[in-house]
């Protein structure tokens, strides 16, 4: 019988974490508290390192890697948003949006570690390591896709907020459009980099895990596009053909499209992707 008490405690502790992390980014942003803008980015590491050993606990406890079931998918998911953040964050030296990105992270884990179960036995081609890798990196893809699309929505709403002549929370808060423009670009290179990765490790994996599959599965061709897509728009916002509100747009319309291709197509069209 595999010990799971640690695993057990750490699936507790988690969303206690991820929920004192979004008050002290909360705490940081609306009250302009002096400790919580000190020790968020702090708390923010811990938590993200805390969350990486669980999923390692769980890899080497249950032998497979922790996305066979929607609810590890859902705490792989919230670690990819924080970490993604993380980077973003560092990155960009800007760290006043923490709670609104930080949210889905403590949501996404809650769900998780409300309903997860854990599973002895599963196929053997969702104990490849390649598994692994190919969906943990295309879910750090998604993450940073829905990240940038949380900074076109905060772009747009400061935009219009200036436009209007509206000098609220909004304005005082957040960082300067130039800033937030800025950190939308990181997310779209990291969502860009993720999916690269986890398309390659798709294709390394996929004629060893299935005896038939087709490449142009509708889910292989959706991510295809979406990456297609984010490689045309760096290419375009470097070379100055889009910037500004065409390119948060954009991330906007990118979200969507990774999201139709997470449930609807993942769900009723393609082939092989319906146990993830």
């Amino acid at each position: 019988m595999r010990d799971t008490i640690g695993i057990t405690i750490l699936n507790i502790a988690l969303p206690v974490l991820y929920f004192a992390l979004v008050w002290a980014y909360g705490k940081a942003f609306f009250s302009d508290a002096s400790w919580a803008k000190k020790w968020k980015s702090t708390l923010l590491a811990v938590v993200v390192l805390f969350h990486l050993f669980y999923l390692f606990l769980r890899t080497i406890t249950f032998d497979h890697p922790p996305v066979t079931t929607v609810y590890e998918i859902l705490s792989v998911l919230a670690f990819a948003v924080a970490a993604a953040y993380a980077v973003i964050e560092r990155q960009s030296k800007a760290k006043e949006t923490g709670y609104f990105i930080l949210n889905l992270s403590f949501f996404f884990q809650l769900i998780s570690s409300l309903f997860i179960r854990d599973l002895l036995e599963v196929p053997q081609i969702l104990r490849s390591n390649w598994f692994g890798l190919h969906i943990a990196s295309a879910l750090i893809g998604y993450a940073s896709i829905t990240i940038s699309a949380v900074y076109g929505l905060l772009y747009l709403m400061l935009y219009h907020e200036i436009k209007a002549n509206r000098f609220g929370v909004i304005y005082k808060k957040l960082p300067n459009l130039e800033t937030l423009e800025r950190m939308n670009l990181i997310a779209i290179i990291l969502a860009f980099s993720s999916l690269t990765f986890a398309i390659l490790a798709g294709f390394i994996w996929l004629p060893y895990a299935f005896a038939s599959f087709s490449y142009a599965d509708p889910k292989l061709l959706g991510t295809a596009a979406l990456w297609l897509l984010y490689g045309v728009g760096i290419i375009a916002r470097q070379k100055g053909s889009i910037r500004g509100r065409t390119i948060m747009a954009l991330s906007i319309v990118a979200f969507f499209i990774a999201l139709f291709s997470m449930s609807v197509i993942n769900l009723f069209f393609s082939g092989f992707h319906r146990f993830s």
